[in-house]
């Protein structure tokens, strides 16, 4: 196309673009661009996490290295804190307050002990999932990858720490009386139900912490408040003997309670069946996959949002 311009010249002007009159959507549905940062369908997202196995495993032992880098004993605290809260928690409830009442000393010991290293495994993971995007905003904001390896990545440290602080479990429970067995062998079903539930919590408060930070001021008081519930320092069941049954079973089917009597059945050998709920298997499974799932689908329905405002 062409037109004469004032001094006889001749102009030639550019023939329509063929995107002319297309919306911004049809542009980018036509060209096959997508919105930067994007949530991705849920399949895809997974398969996204399962690509950022390394990072998440690498980024996970990280930490652990770096979280007692300042301290003089070094990782040795991974164990002693713990280990220092059973002492606390067996001075105040053991000896002043009884509450290893209808259980041995041989029992009460390493009962107690179990308690504490496996509900810290819980309170642990939900504590660092509720910083886990507002305290790392900088790598949120510079690098994209799937938000959820980072909470992901604390509950995988966590469960690395409790493994590195078993050995010490085994001593406790060796030391009084509860020797290897076979059924030591249930610790392993245990602690992975533990793990993918932790997981999930962890992936909820992720979620929860990214658009109110100060909710991990609030934590402390809502984890204590859960441990006092869950029969850390005493039998539910011997404690609560002559209140209405209810209670007790509501508050021995509270996951922390599971997961910590699981462990207790499978490592202590005065510690029977009898004090189990029943279907406790299928009540750690049922725990497990249900708060894993819905902290997945709940996490990654913000997915675009973090590290944003």
């Amino acid at each position: 196309m062409s037109e004469t311009t004032h001094d006889a010249g001749v102009a030639v002007s550019a023939p329509p673009s063929p995107d002319d009159g297309l919306s911004r959507r049809e542009l980018a549905a036509k060209y096959g661009l997508t919105v930067s940062g994007a949530r991705p369908g849920l399949f895809e997202y997974a398969r996204q996490l399962w690509g950022r196995r390394h990072f998440i495993l690498a980024f996970s032992q990280a930490k652990l290295t770096a979280q007692y880098s300042q301290a003089k004993l070094g990782q040795v605290w991974q164990v002693a804190t713990p280990l220092l809260n059973a002492l606390v928690y067996y001075l105040i409830f053991g000896l002043i307050l009884g509450a290893d009442r209808g259980m041995s000393h041989d029992v009460y010991i390493p009962f107690l002990v179990t308690g504490v290293f496996v509900f810290h495994f819980t309170q642990n993971s939900v504590m660092s999932g509720v910083r886990a995007i507002s305290g790392n905003l900088g790598l949120v904001r510079a690098l994209h990858f799937p938000r959820a390896s980072l909470p992901i990545s604390f509950a995988l440290q966590q469960l690395q720490q409790l493994l590195f602080s078993m050995i010490v479990l085994f001593v406790v429970a060796c030391g009084f009386g509860s020797y290897p067995s076979l059924s030591w062998l249930l610790i392993v079903p245990a602690l992975a139900m533990q793990f993918l539930f932790n997981m999930g919590l962890a992936l909820i408060m992720a979620r929860a912490g990214s658009k109110t930070p100060d909710l991990a001021q609030l934590m402390p008081f809502v984890m204590r408040t859960w441990m006092y519930a869950s029969g850390v320092m005493f039998s539910i069941p011997i404690m609560l003997e002559g209140k209405p049954a209810w209670i007790a079973d509501v508050l021995q089917w509270n996951p922390a309670a599971v997961y910590m009597d699981l462990m207790r059945y499978a490592l202590i050998d005065g510690y029977g069946g009898e004090n189990l709920p029943p279907h406790v298997w299928a009540l750690a499974l049922g725990w497990a996959v249900v708060v894993a799932a819905l902290g997945f689908v709940y996490f990654w329905k913000a997915e675009e949002r973090y590290g944003r405002g």
